[in-house]
């Protein structure tokens, strides 16, 4: 903190314009690329770094990552001293980044938290996708494929939190409407492949007969695939995953017979924040507090628009 407090006196100091002819320095804190999405993170932040340094050469876009709470208030304090006027973050965890992102705000660094916030957490906008809508979308395409005929599916969720429960609510709240489709069993997950894959196989030792199964995530729906493919097994006719890795939306352009569908999730999400930084800090570009990036169904009759082959996601 004493770090923070010098920072944000030298900051005030100088003004938050900074001297004539100074570059406008807009830091992006992240998480590591410890899986498919938040790799998609680090290449879109990257991405935007770049463009944006391109168009706009008085500004400077620095990129740090982070593998723990620890080390990205670590990294957060780094940005403050090096000068930073504004601020790009998706934490860690938000609650323990909370008191010093409230600070440097405080200070007059203007910042944008993208996808994981507390009600503690200060910021200038919000970005986020449609957790909400994701699992609505999830849950009324898996509706729409099983045809209104008695289904057995299994659902695999994510880690707990709010990400997670609000899209656990949407995609039951519409399986209310389908009493035809039972749900046989629902288990953490935690958006990996690997418990996916594990998950997979105790629910094919455990049921004789599964018509569908909903993972929530694109990289769990990987060890799904193959779990299922191992087992020899022919009765499901649908898997459902989430978030649109580039992988999946390939096999949906491919035209597999099982995946027929993704929702949703962006990690674009974090280009957008950096745009807003940028614009705002750059053009006075004013945006509202919040901003929601609709949820949207990915077919193969438009997978192609929702295709980025250079991405790690």
């Amino acid at each position: 903190m004493k770090r923070i407090a010098l920072a944000v006196l030298m900051c005030l100091a100088v003004g938050l314009t900074g001297a004539a002819g100074e570059r406008v320095r807009i830091g992006i804190s992240i998480p590591t690329a410890d899986h498919g999405w938040t790799g998609g993170i680090v290449w879109w932040a990257q991405r935007a770094a770049r463009e944006l340094s391109e168009k706009y050469p008085g500004a400077e876009f620095i990129v740090v990552t982070a593998d723990a709470p620890a080390k990205q208030i670590s990294d957060v304090e780094d940005l403050v001293t090096r000068g930073i006027k504004a601020l790009v973050v998706l934490p860690h965890e938000p609650t323990p980044l909370a008191p010093t992102l409230n600070q440097i705000r405080r200070s007059g660094v203007f910042t944008v938290v993208v996808d994981r916030t507390v009600p503690e957490l200060e910021n200038d906008i919000y970005v986020a996708g449609d957790n909400t809508g994701m699992g609505r979308l999830c849950g009324e395409f898996m509706a729409s494929q099983m045809k209104g005929r008695d289904a057995d599916i299994v659902v695999m969720t994510g880690i707990p939190c709010d990400v997670d429960t609000d899209r656990v609510n949407a995609f039951n709240e519409v399986m209310k409407d389908n009493p035809n489709i039972t749900i046989l069993d629902s288990q953490p997950a935690n958006w990996s492949t690997q418990k996916g894959l594990e998950l997979m196989e105790n629910f094919l030792q455990k049921f004789p007969k599964i018509d569908a199964v909903w993972c929530q995530d694109d990289d769990v729906l990987k060890g799904v695939m193959q779990a299922y493919k191992e087992s020899g097994r022919s009765d499901i006719s649908l898997v459902l995953g989430g978030a649109g890795s580039k992988d999946i939306i390939k096999m949906i352009i491919d035209g597999d017979p099982l995946v027929r569908a993704t929702v949703t999730y962006p990690p674009k999400m974090i280009y957008e924040g950096v745009v807003m930084a940028a614009e705002h800090m750059l053009n006075k570009v004013d945006y509202q507090k919040v901003m929601i990036i609709p949820a949207e169904l990915v077919t193969k009759e438009n997978a192609q628009d929702f295709y980025y082959p250079d991405s790690p996601f």
